[in-house]
C-alpha cells in the first residue's frame, strides 16, 4: 500500500492554495491533515469554543460533541474529510496558513522528532533505521504503529503519535519500519520520571479482584469532589498537584468503569481554573494512566 511519503502530487487537481492541496492529498491517503499558522502552531479555538465552552472533549481520543465548523481544538481538528477541508469555514484559515500538519496516530504512525544533530546521532546508534524526513533543525523518524505522544523523552527528542500533530515536510527517504520496543520504552521512562506518586495512593485493584465500591454513588462523588478541592486549594506546585490528583483518582476509581467523561471534565475544569493549559491536563492524565498501567 502506498504511504503518504511516497505519494506523488496530482498535477490534475484543480487549482487551490498550496497548503490546502497538500492537505487534500494527505487526506486521500487517510492521513488526517490540518493547517498551521506562523510558528508551527495550530490555529486557536474560535470564540464559541474558547476554554472548552462548547463542551468538547479534546482530552479524549476525539474532539467529542463539538460541532464547530472552524479548525478548532488543536490536533483534534485534523481530518480526512475533503468537505471539511474545503468548507467556507476553513477558507480564511487556509489563506493564512504557513504550513500543513498531520495527526500521525490518526494515520497509524509514530514520529520520533529529533531536534538537533546530537539527537539524530543518538537515534542512529540506538533506534532501528526507518523512513526519515529532514526538518529545519534535525530529522523526523517515522515508524508504522501508534502509541501515546510524549515530549522530552530525552534531550531534544519528542514522540508524536496519538493526541499530537507533526508538520508535513515532504516524502522523506528510506523504508519505514514497524514501531520498535526501543521507542515505546522511551515513553515508559518519561512517564516514570515525570512526577513521583504520592505515598498515600492505594495500589489499583484490577478488574475482577474486588467488588466495585461505586454501587453507592456517594463514594465516587466524594472522590471527585476531593480531587477538585485538592487542585483548587493548591497554592504552589500546580503541575505536580494536578498530576498527583489525577493519579490518586485513577488509582481509586479508574479500574471498574464507573469513571465517566463528566467526572474527568470536572477535574480538567478545576485544573484549568488554576492556570493549567489543556495540553498540560492531557499530558498529566495520560502519564497517570500509564503509570498505573491503564
Amino acid at each position: 500500500m502506498t504511504h503518504p511519503t511516497d505519494f506523488a502530487r496530482d498535477p490534475a487537481r484543480p487549482a487551490s492554495p498550496v497548503h490546502l492541496r497538500t492537505a487534500l492529498w494527505l487526506a486521500e491517503l487517510g492521513l488526517p491533515a490540518m493547517p498551521l499558522r506562523e510558528g508551527k502552531l495550530p490555529f486557536g479555538n474560535c470564540r464559541t469554543c474558547t476554554r472548552s465552552a462548547c463542551g468538547d472533549r479534546p482530552h479524549m481520543k476525539a474532539a467529542g460533541p463539538c460541532a464547530c465548523p472552524a479548525p478548532c481544538h488543536g490536533w483534534a481538528a485534523a481530518t480526512t474529510d475533503p468537505d471539511i477541508l474545503t468548507s467556507p469555514a476553513w477558507a480564511k484559515t487556509w489563506r493564512q496558513a504557513a504550513a500543513v500538519a498531520y495527526h500521525p496516530g490518526g494515520g497509524g504512525y509514530t514520529v520520533v522528532d529529533l531536534d538537533n544533530a546530537d539527537a539524530v546521532a543518538w537515534a542512529r546508534q540506538e533506534l532501528p533505521a526507518t523512513k526519515t524526513v529532514t526538518t529545519t533543525r534535525g530529522e523526523h523518524w517515522i515508524y508504522l504503529g501508534t502509541m501515546t505522544s510524549h515530549n522530552a523523552v530525552r534531550p531534544s527528542v519528542d514522540i508524536k503519535s496519538a493526541w499530537s500533530y507533526a508538520r508535513w515536510l515532504g516524502h522523506g527517504t528510506g523504508r519505514m519500519a514497524l514501531l520498535p520496543d526501543a521507542v515505546r520504552a522511551l515513553a515508559v521512562k518519561e512517564v516514570a520520571a515525570a512526577v513521583p506518586a504520592p505515598s498515600n495512593v492505594v495500589a489499583p485493584v484490577r478488574p475482577g479482584d474486588a467488588v466495585c465500591r461505586h454501587r453507592s454513588p456517594a463514594y465516587l462523588e466524594r472522590g471527585i469532589a476531593m480531587g477538585e478541592q485538592r487542585i483548587t486549594e493548591a497554592a504552589s506546585a500546580i503541575h505536580a498537584t494536578v498530576y498527583r490528583t489525577f493519579l490518586a483518582v485513577l488509582s481509586a476509581h479508574g479500574w471498574c468503569g464507573c469513571l465517566t467523561e463528566n467526572h474527568i471534565d470536572r477535574l480538567f475544569t478545576a485544573a484549568q481554573a488554576k492556570g493549567e493549559s489543556l495540553r498540560h491536563c492531557e499530558i498529566a492524565w495520560t502519564n497517570a494512566r500509564m503509570k498505573l498501567g491503564m
